[in-house]
């Protein structure tokens, strides 16, 4: 059993947290204990915020230009060591490999993105704003910032974060999942390679006592983090107290409006694939599908054979079209909700609870869970699953549908299958979610468009990454400036306009 020890990255090198705790990471598909993470001290962010504190004055001073020339040999690096990141993804996570393929892709959007900082960073300009005075205003870094992110994207997520604040000028502290650490340093490696300067970029490893050393530092002066909700309003309420910027996505219950127009085969195919892949472990996944009128009767059938064809195996052989869930903890409280759910009354369709794969039974496996008359008082509905459940409520109109989302406390993402060009736009005028798609089943914005969601999704103003994130990780600045040719004589007590 291979017990390698996975570190920090602090300042340029790969060091060993200061402390003696350590958390076995596994291949979630054979159950095996791949490595031990070592958690780190609050003594271990502090070395990571002072070296990137010490890199802050040389990295904000160089030309924005230079930073993207840095950005874009790094852009290259992630393309050419793509596949190499995402079997590190798939080994620790267990996500099949096109799949984390396709998150290391999303990252390189972002990262792609933000090789056009100095475009991004452009100020506005008022020639003569008053007589002999121009004002104009720009944007500088704001010194040391952190991210903090989970275990379901770990390349992904932080690419939200990190390559829009450093090309803005800030160093950065990335505090990962300890579930699946492995990705962030190969990162860290390729960063390094690009010529990002030492202490630009960190890595500290560790769970609860890392993110609160982080948030009660004096010098981190900017919080992103991705989650779940409890856990997101408590970074945003703490990080808020220590006078921080705070950025805090939490979780989700995203809902997929089937209207009786619908294509449904087309509509089965993507409920197949935003309910179950990944496992359902992603804050966009579709864990409710709102099937209006008779398209509840005419689809049910078509879903349930589908979920019971779905290939479940190890996220590395190609045929797997969902892999494992990623702890054996996570499979447990997952199997908990399925059994809720019977209780409560919801009709088990399919049933993933007793799923194994041949050679693999150590492995966290679940076969894929579909309900049908699922209510909005069950649990099931209520509460984020985060696994492959599907929960299937049935309603009468589109309006009956427009008020079961809306009045549900999270607002991340939402979609609607339709071929009716007016219930395209009222829905998309009237649901209160942050993130819409019509006919796209997880309608994930592009890199220059910007991600979050509304209500108990969000907690903080801006979203995350595009021109968003460049906003969040600056500062605005403005200067009013005249000679002293233009200055009159005499003082002025009155309050200054413009003349």
């Amino acid at each position: 059993m291979s017990k390698a020890y996975i570190g920090n990255y602090i300042n340029g090198a790969i060091t060993t947290a200061s402390g003696t705790r350590t958390q076995y990471v596994f291949n979630p598909a054979t159950g095996v204990v791949s490595g031990q993470v070592g958690l780190s001290t609050q003594a271990d962010v502090d070395t990571a915020v002072r070296a990137a504190r010490a890199a802050f004055p040389a990295w904000a001073e160089m030309p924005p230009i230079r930073r993207a020339r840095i950005m874009n040999r790094f852009l290259a690096l992630m393309n050419e060591h793509k596949l190499r990141l995402a079997a590190a993804i798939t080994a620790e996570h267990g996500k099949v490999l096109s799949d984390a393929a396709g998150e290391v892709d999303r990252a390189i959007d972002v990262v792609e993105f933000a090789c056009g900082i100095p475009q991004l960073l452009k100020g506005d300009y008022t020639d003569q704003v008053s007589t002999g005075i121009d004002n104009w205003t720009f944007r500088q870094p704001l010194g040391v910032v952190a991210g903090i992110t989970p275990f379901n994207f770990p390349v992904m997520v932080p690419a939200w974060m990190f390559p829009v604040a450093i090309a803005a000028g800030n160093t950065f502290v990335l505090k990962p999942s300890p579930t699946d650490p492995t990705p962030s340093l190969i990162v860290a490696e390729l960063l390094k390679e690009a010529g990002l300067p030492d202490g630009v970029f960190n890595v500290v490893q560790g769970d609860k006592e890392a993110v609160d050393a982080l948030l009660g530092h004096p010098d981190v002066m900017a919080v992103s983090f991705v989650g779940s909700t409890p856990i997101a309003n408590y970074i945003y309420e703490t990080g808020a107290h220590h006078g921080k910027r705070v950025q805090a996505l939490g979780g989700a219950k995203n809902h997929l409006v089937v209207m009786p127009d619908a294509d449904l085969p087309k509509t089965v195919d993507a409920l197949m694939g935003a309910a179950y892949g990944s496992a359902g472990e992603r804050c966009m996944a579709i864990s409710v599908a709102v099937l209006v009128g008779d398209a509840a009767d005419r689809i049910m059938p078509m879903l349930e054979a589908r979920t019971r064809e779905l290939v479940v195996g190890p996220g590395v052989n190609a045929a797997s079209e969902m892999g494992p869930i990623v702890t054996a903890a996570a499979r447990d409280r997952i199997r908990g909700y399925i059994d809720l759910g019977v209780t409560e009354g919801a009709t088990l369709k399919v049933d993933g609870r007793g799923f194994q794969v041949v050679d693999h039974t150590d492995g966290f496996w679940l076969g894929g869970t579909l309900f049908d008359h699922v209510t909005p008082d069950m649990r099931i509905y209520k509460e984020e699953i985060f696994g492959p459940v599907l929960a299937c409520v049935r309603v009468n109109t589109l309006d009956e549908a427009l008020a079961l989302i809306n009045s549900h406390e999270f607002g991340n993402g939402v979609s609607c299958f339709t071929q009716d060009g007016h219930v395209a736009r009222e829905f998309g005028r009237r649901v209160q979610v942050g993130m819409v798609g019509i006919n796209v089943p997880i309608p994930v914005p592009m890199a220059w468009h910007g991600f979050g969601g509304w209500k108990r999704s969000l907690f903080g103003d801006m979203h995350a990454y595009g021109e968003e994130g460049v906003r969040f990780y600056t500062k605005q600045k403005s200067i009013m400036q005249r000679w002293q040719a233009q200055i009159s004589k005499g003082a002025e007590f009155s309050m200054p306009v413009a003349k």
